[in-house]
């Protein structure tokens, strides 16, 4: 019978993210109850949120110490209670940090084919559907706006910034050093790239924006999303996605100054979302994603790590900026 690994969360982090936090056991193989599918993991997908997930409850419980480190994966079916898949079928779950997991059938999305199928955990799943109806459902763009995000480099904001190209907004990414920043603009067609950790950066986003922001795709908030809500338009328009420059210690948070007054004064929209608020439009999303990629008018990037052991280093890397495109691990 073949072992289940599975990291544990050893210890809910009071500062940063460290290996120690985790524990690698051979745990007991599931067993597939009425309605439930056996499934084992493919490619586990990294994000930010893992992180948030230890400080406390969001749109899901809060992780406790000592359980399976909880993470959405694709997976490949291995056993079916549940007329509706069989085995081989690919699927999407939250089925954690492991090889098997037994699911019940309605927690479980089945999926299509993709070349590669990692492209089913980034650009068609998850990712392009937050990419997708984050900016275009929550920011609301119009041709000629002037479209910044943040991020623009990762999983998220560097579909969201091909995504407003593509809708004809004039594009301006927000990440971290030169070599990400000129990705944007040599190989995804941004219009400008602002690097976040050179100065000032309100000072650096009024010299790529002068005219002001429409509408900002918000994936790490404190101080960056402090410099874009002093560069916005009357009547702009904020998606919320993510807060990632605040979950990892500490020393993180910071509260962005003269929110009210801005808000006010601005007339500004700020709408946070998850992307399972629009689940009843995904097919009209997957439509136009893949037809976008199939075009080449839109570019998928993917930050690919082989071997389960590697987990907790891949995302404590996540969470210090060193992937370019959607970060996941390959289970070998």
């Amino acid at each position: 019978m073949p072992t289940n690994r599975q990291f544990l969360l050893a210890q809910i982090p009071t500062d940063k993210l460290a290996p120690e936090h985790f524990r690698l056991i051979d745990g007991p193989m599931p067993m597939a109850g009425e309605g439930e599918v056996l499934v084992r993991t493919r490619y586990i997908s990294l994000d930010a949120a893992n992180r948030a997930w230890m400080l406390g409850r969001t749109y899901r419980a809060a992780l406790n110490a000592g359980e399976v480190m909880a993470g959405g994966a694709l997976a490949e079916v291995v056993e079916s209670r549940d007329p509706g898949f069989k085995p081989g079928d690919l699927v999407s779950g939250d089925t954690g940090w492991q090889d098997y997991a037994a699911l019940p059938a309605r927690h479980l999305t089945k999926l299509g084919q993709a070349e590669p199928i990692s492209h089913l955990l980034g650009v068609y799943g998850i990712v392009g559907l937050t990419a997708y109806f984050g900016l275009l459902e929550c920011g609301q763009p119009k041709a000629g706006d002037t479209v910044v995000v943040s991020a623009a480099a990762g999983g998220v904001g560097s579909i969201v910034g091909q995504i407003a190209k593509i809708k004809g907004c004039r594009t301006i990414g927000i990440a971290g050093g030169e070599a990400k920043c000129a990705l944007l603009t040599t190989k995804l067609g941004f219009d400008a790239a602002v690097d976040h950790k050179a100065g000032n950066l309100v000072r650096a986003l009024r010299a790529a924006a002068p005219d002001g922001i429409d509408v900002y795709f918000d994936n790490v908030g404190g101080q960056v999303l402090e410099a874009c809500l002093f560069n916005m338009k009357d009547h702009g328009r904020i998606a919320c996605c993510g807060a990632a420059s605040q979950y990892d210690g500490p020393g993180a948070a910071y509260a962005p100054r003269g929110v009210p007054g801005l808000i006010v004064t601005k007339r500004l929209v700020l709408r946070g979302f998850v992307v399972m608020d629009f689940e009843a439009e995904n097919e009209r999303a997957l439509t136009d994603l893949r037809s976008w990629v199939e075009s080449r008018k839109l570019k998928v990037y993917e930050d690919i790590i082989d071997g389960f052991e590697n987990l907790p280093r891949a995302l404590i890397g996540l969470l210090a900026g060193e992937n370019i495109g959607k970060r996941m691990v390959r289970v070998v």
